[in-house]
């Protein structure tokens, strides 16, 4: 049996190898803190080691951290894979089967905002998909309000915009 901290590792590197997509912090949080495996702050430990290995990859958008798995994560999940008991991983495969579409559909449609050198907000939005984005699109709005605005609404806004695209190009 693998000491605590590193069977959490495990953990976190197996949900990220079981999905096709990110998962955000929250998300991790969710399954780990709600199944009482361990505290927030060792979570938030673990992630910060793995990202510091390098065996996961953080980007942050709008104050949210998505996490993917490197290859040096596969290649050391490989390696311990065994050393996390079979109900643990039943628990976790459940878990994402039960909330896999819920799951992607937070993390597939994403908007963040910048300064630009001209001094107005660009505004990049995307909605991904396992092996391509249908739509990205990048906008500038003249102040920061507009752009909080414009990223708060891309997520219900996203499908309608795309089908306007799509009907104006074809």
């Amino acid at each position: 049996m693998p000491e605590p901290f590193t069977l959490y590792k495990l953990i976190v590197l197996y949900m990220l190898q079981k999905v096709d997509f990110p998962l955000t912090n929250s998300q991790i949080s969710e399954f780990v803190l709600g199944r009482g495996y361990t505290s927030y702050f060792t979570l938030q430990s673990v992630l910060s080691e793995l990202v510091e290995s390098e065996m996961i990859r953080q980007e942050t958008v709008r104050n949210c951290s998505y996490f993917t798995m490197t290859e040096a994560g596969e290649e050391a999940l490989r390696y311990f894979h065994s050393r996390i008991s079979d109900p643990i991983r039943e628990d976790i495969d459940r878990y994402l089967q039960d909330n896999k579409m819920q799951l992607r559909d937070e993390v597939s449609v994403v908007a963040d905002y910048y300064k630009n050198t001209a001094d107005e907000y660009s505004v990049h939005c995307v909605v991904r998909e396992k092996y391509s984005n249908p739509i990205e699109l990048t906008v500038t709005v003249p102040d920061e309000a507009q752009a909080r605005a414009a990223c708060g609404n891309w997520r219900q806004k996203c499908q309608e915009i795309y089908e306007f695209v799509m009907k104006e190009l074809l």
